[in-house]
């Protein structure tokens, strides 16, 4: 394989182009980070490079493990030339990964297709359909058993009538050759083949058309999502897309939200934005007088041209911080040299001598990057030296040792010498560091604690630095201890852990870092509107704890407000459970005790106009959050578990799961969806995030970094996590009760019109003769009646767009299915029985012995049926407009259109020049004023309980539509304002917890340090410099701007 080639199948490296046969590659559609990582053959199979004759004769036999789901686990052996080598993750590429800063590698397949890792995590493909479907479908299947049930009874009525009637009158109705003359067999024989006849007569009322019809809405509705300019990234040039046509009402009931964090909520950009230095913050702007501005886009930026190593990407407000660095400050100095020397980052000088930095983790690069831009740039590294660049100044530090980091210590040191002088330099979590600061910090550490608790509110990731001085002889000491654990056959890792904790106390405390990890724009004002639409948003993520945490708080997921949040990270079975336990029993403990102070402050009395001194305004309940770590999700997804699991979820208002696999992200949605039976969304953007985007209801990708393989699944794709936002509350509501209203109109005129027919059978001896012209019946649902609901179930809106945004609240009655269910399906084929009776009756008294002005009779069969006809067209186009809520010059059209075109067509049809047998009913009818007369009076008793019912519940029990669209006309009829869109804001009481909470995150890994200081991954460049063989991307960093103050939705 070549360098940037997608890895497309489980491959145990075998020799690389880079010296000590290293790999570098990106796993970013495996886990969603796009940090580099290291992978190394096994020395004697680098032996062969590029030999493609040694390689065309390797015959090593491998041993390993089964296919399976374990992405950062494999155990196998290599028998080769009577040898035995250990294989592990380190030395496979896995399906996914793509090669970076590798000229080229060769491996040998392990698994392939199906049986690699990557698809072993993916679910498979499934048929989605909606659940307007599916009771459309057991509807369809009662709408057929009532037809049958009619005509069953028309079947007996007609056997008793050609008993009792018929026989007797054959002399006038001859009964057929084939039809036994006897009165019983006869009269049998004609009811069987008559229901067979009303079968075919009444079948309108099964809506064969109507899936014809939801499948043009559907589509129809795809479209206004594709040309949605508002959900357009004009930077990507990417529109949001709709890849189904069959989900779309779907959007609108959404209850539960699974989303990655990593390119989906963020974009994966670290930014050095503030710090605490010997008891100063720094980051903001200020004024002449010192105070804090805020930052905006007229912001001045700080000038970094004066040194000539500076990135032009990176941006700062403080002019102080800059000042102070180049002035020779001891404190400042000391905190950048602890940025530029602390760290596992390797550099690379290009041929045209740009510096760039490859770093395992984008925080390492920030800081590194933020110390090189202050003038103190890291410029060479070998096994066991570190060069930087003070201010123009080489300096040079002997290498004495790295305390690497990992998940238990977080933190990490190194050891360094310099004109004699050994330093231990230290970077970690605030709660590390503080264990083992020396006492007379005391004061600085207090000062210190308010700073990253600021920082912490702001959303941004910390880290706090420290520093000692170690005399030689304490080092000397220390070293022996320390190669003595490195050494150790057993408990190694904890032995060089204890070492480490040695050497680490009485430390200096120097300052703290404060790092933005960027988010997408929008991104928490989406979340916190589609919160207030009762959507339960859990974030999926293959990320460490703190780092999800942290980006929790910056998105406005977990809030400071909440009660508590509750950390599962148990590794064995009883002590998952019994923290699912602990949580659940302490959650209900709260929610018990709030509710017994809402109902005291329920019960407060009011005299004279005034409340007691003991009342209180009632604190908003902040609600609960949960962090769920992915080995202890391995046993909470057991089938004896997963029910505690969800009942603990469901309590809380975010859960975080972190450190997922994919697979593990597809069984969270599947347990919700399962036992919840709720509506589900996942999005993701990466390959890592395809299972879940399969198993959940609705699938969305972006289209960001990490490929197209989560856009390539999905069922919408979108650009940007922001517009999920407008999908939902806009788009998805709207197709919704667009869909509703259509279904509900179309089975109230298709009984209303059928069951004419059924009426009529009484007055004709129920011989399946039918009431209309079967052209009529053939044109009803076609060219009559189509338009005007048409135009609701496409353009129809009950609140504009702003206002769907404005009041998210009004997303909520998808989640109960209020809109269309079993009731309002028998509510609408109710009005639709009634309206057929009063249809039928009403005209048949009024042509029952009706003449023409000359004396001519006017009651005949086909002019009956032409009158109902008319009256029929009116009243359910009529009936349609008071559904329609938006009114455009089209559906002024369609609804006045369709009646015109009706009379129109009929008058032309029935023309004497066509010869039909109809010819000249309709005129003969609607000359008459009887027609009229009985046509307005039908229209308006099957109209006016419909407008009074509706005129009482607005003026009595009117909903939060009727509230809002009442809003906008009036905002309509006055001047257009700048009103902007409300949204949600933190009025809420704050927890004791949160005030402390710790904005500590560090996206790093363990071993590199070791990896480092072996000098495995250096090779000698032709200046002379050591440096790594690989190369970062660039980072591109934008300005930092406050995110704006939420408000209240109304």
């Amino acid at each position: 394989m070549k360098n940037d080639q997608f890895v497309a199948a489980d491959i145990l490296l075998l020799s690389t182009s880079e010296p000590n046969s290293l790999c570098y590659i990106e796993t970013a559609e495996l886990d969603g980070e796009t940090n580099l990582k290291v992978r190394q053959a096994i020395p004697e199979t680098a032996e062969m490079a590029d030999d493609i004759v040694a390689l065309g004769h390797f015959d090593g036999e491998i041993l390993g493990e089964p296919p399976n789901n374990r992405l950062s686990k494999y155990e196998g052996r290599l028998n080769w030339k009577n040898r035995m080598y250990a294989l592990d993750n380190d030395k496979i590429l896995l399906r996914g990964c793509v090669l970076r800063n590798t000229k080229w590698c060769y491996g040998l397949v392990i698994f392939a297709g199906e049986e690699t890792k990557l698809m072993m995590n993916s679910g498979q493909a499934k048929f989605k359909r909606t659940h307007i479907d599916r009771l459309m479908n057991v509807l369809i299947i009662g709408i057929f058993i009532f037809l049958c049930v009619v005509c069953l009874i028309c079947t007996v009525c007609c056997g008793l009538w050609e008993s009792y009637v018929g026989f007797f009158f054959q002399d006038f109705m001859p009964w057929e050759d084939f039809i036994p003359e006897s009165k019983a067999s006869g009269s049998a024989s004609i009811a069987l083949m008559v229901f067979f006849s009303y079968i075919i007569v009444l079948n309108t009322v099964v809506p064969i058309s109507l899936y014809v019809s939801v499948e043009m809405i559907r589509f129809s509705h795809s479209y206004w999502i594709n040309w949605d300019d508002k959900m357009y990234h004009a930077k990507t040039d990417t529109p949001a897309k709709s890849r189904t046509t069959t989900l779309n009402e779907e959007l609108g009931q959404i209850e539960y939200i699974f989303s990655d964090k990593t390119g989906t909520l963020t974009q994966n950009i670290m930014t050095f934005n503030k710090c605490s230095i010997n008891g100063k913050a720094y980051g903001d702007p200020v004024d002449q007088h010192g105070n804090a501005l805020d930052v905006t886009e007229r912001t001045p930026k700080v000038d970094f041209s004066e040194n000539p190593m500076y990135e032009k990407t990176f941006d700062f407000y403080d002019r102080r911080l800059l000042d102070l660095s180049n002035s020779g400050d001891d404190a400042v100095a000391d905190f950048f040299a602890l940025l530029a020397l602390c760290h596992t980052v390797m550099p690379e000088e290009k041929e045209d001598g740009h510096l760039e930095y490859q770093a395992q983790s984008p925080d390492e690069a920030a800081l590194v990057g933020a110390a090189r831009n202050f003038g103190f740039v890291f410029r060479s590294r070998t096994p066991d030296s570190i060069t930087i660049e003070v201010q123009g100044e080489t300096r040079v530090y002997k290498l004495l040792c790295i305390l690497d980091f990992n998940n238990v210590r977080k933190r990490m040191s190194v050891i360094l010498q310099r004109n004699e002088r050994i330093m231990l330099l230290c970077k970690g979590a605030d709660s590390t560091i503080y264990e083992r600061l020396d006492p007379a910090d005391a004061n600085l550490m207090e000062v210190t604690t308010a700073h990253l608790q600021d920082f912490a509110q702001d959303g941004l990731r910390t880290l706090c630095l420290a520093q000692k001085e170690i005399d030689s002889d304490t080092y000397d000491a220390w070293i022996k201890r320390h190669h003595e654990a490195t050494c150790a056959m057993e408990d190694r890792d904890d032995k060089v852990s204890a070492v480490y904790e040695e050497i680490e106390t009485n430390l200096r405390l120097i300052g703290a870092s404060a790092i933005e990890d960027k988010l997408q724009d929008g991104v928490p004002e989406a979340i916190a509107n589609l919160a207030l639409a009762n959507i339960k948003i859990w974030v999926l993520t293959g990320d460490k704890q703190e780092t999800a945490i942290n980006i929790g708080y910056s998105c406005r997921l977990l809030l400071d407000e909440m009660e508590e949040i509750f950390v599962i990270d148990g590794e064995a079975y009883e002590v998952v459970e019994s923290q699912l336990q602990n949580a659940k029993s302490e959650m209900q403990k709260i929610l018990q005790q709030h509710s017994m102070e809402h109902q005291h402050e329920q019960a407060v009395t009011f005299s004279n106009g005034r409340m007691g001194n003991k009342a209180r305004k009632a604190e908003e309940f902040g609600g609960f959050a949960l962090v769920v770590n992915g080995h202890s999700l391995v046993h909470a997804l057991t089938a004896k578990m997963e029910l505690l699991l969800l009942e603990v979820g469901t309590l809380c208002k975010a859960v975080i799961c972190c450190r997922v696999t994919p697979l593990q992200k597809a069984l969270v949605v599947d347990l919700v969806k399962r036992h919840k039976k709720a509506l589900t969304l996942a999005i993701g953007d990466g390959a890592n995030d395809v299972s879940m985007i399969k198993t959940a209801h609705i699938g969305v990708g972006i289209s960001g970094q990490e490929g197209l393989q989560a856009v390539l699944a999905s069922d919408f794709s979108i650009a940007q996590f922001r517009y999920l936002e407008r999908l939902l509350l806009v788009h998805g509501r709207w197709s919704y009760l667009r869909m509703c209203k259509f279904l509900k109109y179309f089975f109230y005129k298709n009984f209303a019109f059928t069951l004419c027919h059924f009426w009529y059978a009484f007055f004709c001896g129920f011989s399946a003769q039918t009431l209309y012209d079967p052209f009529f019946v053939s044109f009803y649902n076609v060219l009559y009646t189509s338009l005007p609901i048409m135009a609701v179930g496409v353009f129809d809106q009950d609140v504009n767009e702003e206002y769907s945004l404005r009041y998210p609240r009004l997303y909520t009655p998808g989640h109960l299915d209020l809109l269309f269910n079993k009731k309002v399906f028998a509510q609408s084929v109710a009005e639709g029985i009634i309206t057929s009776l009063v249809l039928f009756f009403i005209p048949y008294g009024a042509f029952a012995d009706a003449i023409q002005p000359d004396g001519t009779e006017n009651a005949g069969h086909k002019e009956f049926g032409v009158a109902v006809a008319s009256i029929l067209i009116v009243a359910v186009t009529l009936r349609c407009a008071l559904d329609m809520s938006y009114w455009t010059g089209f559906n002024h059209f369609t609804v006045w259109g369709s009646i015109l075109f009706y009379f129109g067509f009929t008058f032309f049809f029935y023309a004497n020049m066509w010869g039909y047998e109809y010819m000249g009913v309709a005129r003969k009818v609607m000359s008459t004023a009887t027609f009229w007369f009985t046509m307005v009076l039908t229209v308006t008793i099957l109209l006016l309980p419909v407008v009074a019912e509706r005129f009482y519940y607005i003026d009595t029990r009117p909903t939060l539509t009727d509230k809002v669209r009442l809003k906008q006309k009036i905002s309509m009829a006055r001047t257009k304002s700048g009103d902007r869109i409300i949204r949600r804001a933190s009025t809420m009481r704050r927890s004791t917890r949160s005030l402390q909470r710790s904005g500590y995150a560090f996206a790093h890994s363990q071993g590199f340090g070791e990896l480092i200081t072996s000098g495995t991954n250096m090779f000698v460049q032709h200046n002379g410099r050591l440096a790594s063989a690989g190369s970062v991307r660039s980072r591109p960093s934008l300005p930092s701007v406050k995110e704006e103050a939420l408000k209240n939705a109304e």
